[in-house]
């Protein structure tokens, strides 16, 4: 037997919840299942076992609500707590369409003492509920931002290993792990940064954020390049040192159209837009290219290579440089031929030019100059030997010369 539900006062009390929900900016839904779970709440505390399955329902339109107590049919060997089980055999006299497994239902009757008890508990968990539903809205929103650059307010810093950025509506973290190196930050100040990490908590979404991750420069250049905004212009990788240097791969979809050019913008103006971003650190424009060699002869700039041979497996790469290339070719500690690597995919061994072939060309030049400062020797002895076979005399004077010549 369903007994009938008690009323509230329907203006007053429709009017609240209609309050809350444009204040709060919540789904009307949500109030109505808080206040539910607050009437069976505090009508389980008043009235009923703490073990007691209590469920309120409310008419969102006329602000009737209906309160049930609910069981749990079992077999009549496993019946343990009376207060919230019943066997098949009673569960029958409630419905009769009733299953071991279901569940049933009875009305409870409305106590006009539901009093003022009753009323904090509900208001206590309606408050609760309400803050679960914001919680779960804001990480909602911004869950979605995840792996976006946003902007954000320096609003505390706690001796630079925690940074504290308000996004909008809550407050990120930017660790010290994601922060550039050689970046100071001060309160009130205006940055962007990666949305690395969403999670939801009891207290509310913990979001982590980057400086340094290069997503913030993939960000960037979307912002600053409308060509990569709208596809025209791909990017195709990002390889960073952050605070120092990078490497950012594209390539252009329309033929017609430099990449590189492109994401420079006129005298540097786009460019110049990220560097201001990010501050010293340095970035390379490569142009991306399907085959291998092509792609690593790009990212290896602005070192001219001289030739590449990869392994059968196409993970490793000999890279062979001239002698002036070298340093640039590696880098300052290695740097350039490190981010080239990682922008590619594969290992790379920079070598210098065959030495030995080398020695072989210089000993061959050494060898043809001796042989010309022989041969600029050989006509003066001709001279020399021609006036001596036309008289004896002379043939004495060659004798005395030879003298001359062994002393």
């Amino acid at each position: 037997m369903r007994l009938k539900g008690a009323t509230l006062p329907i203006s007053p009390f429709m009017a609240a919840i209609n309050q809350i929900c444009d204040e709060k900016n919540l789904p009307k839904k949500d109030v109505i299942e808080a206040v539910e779970a607050a009437i069976a709440a505090a009508y389980r505390k008043e009235y009923c076992n703490q073990k007691d399955m209590i469920r309120a329902t409310m008419n969102d339109t006329t602000g009737k609500f209906d309160i049930f107590q609910e069981f749990e049919v079992v077999k009549k060997d496993e019946l343990e707590h009376e207060s919230f089980q019943k066997t098949l055999k009673d569960a029958k006299f409630i419905d009769k369409n009733a299953k071991i497994g279901s569940s049933v239902q009875i009305s409870l009757p409305y106590k006009d003492d539901f009093g003022r008890i009753a009323a904090q508990t509900a208001k206590q968990v309606i408050v609760q509920r309400l803050r679960e539903s914001e919680r779960n809205m804001l990480f909602d929103e911004y869950k979605e931002k995840t792996g976006e650059v946003i902007s954000g307010t320096v609003q505390q810093i706690e001796n630079r290993n925690i940074i504290i950025i308000n996004i909008g509506k809550t407050n990120a973290l930017l660790p010290s792990q994601e922060q550039l190196p050689r970046e100071h930050y001060y309160i009130g100040q205006r940055l962007r940064v990666f949305v690395k990490e969403v999670k939801n908590t009891p207290r509310g979404p913990h979001i982590i954020i980057s400086r340094s991750h290069p997503g913030l420069l993939a960000g960037l250049f979307q912002m600053e390049v409308p060509e990569i905004l709208s596809g025209t212009v791909e990017i195709k990788g990002i390889t960073r040192e952050p605070g120092s240097r990078a490497k950012i791969a594209i390539v252009s979809n329309d033929p017609q159209l430099d990449p590189v050019g492109t994401c420079v913008g006129q005298r540097g103006s786009r460019i110049q837009s990220i560097l201001a971003e990010i501050g010293d650190e340095k970035i390379d424009i490569i142009v991306w290219d399907k085959d291998i060699k092509k792609y690593l002869t790009n990212a290896l700039s602005p070192a001219r290579v001289d030739k590449i041979t990869l392994s059968k497996d196409k993970k490793t790469a000999t890279v062979k440089v001239d002698d002036d290339q070298l340093s640039l070719a590696i880098g300052k500690n290695g740097q350039n031929v490190r981010l080239a690597s990682k922008l590619v995919g594969i290992e790379v061994d920079i070598i210098k030019p065959d030495l030995k072939a080398k020695d072989r060309l210089e000993k061959s030049a050494s060898e043809t100059e001796v042989s010309e400062k022989k041969s600029e020797q050989k006509p003066k002895k001709e001279i020399i030997k021609k006036p001596l076979k036309k008289s004896s005399k002379k043939k004495v004077v060659k004798k005395n010369t030879s003298k001359k010549i062994t002393k």
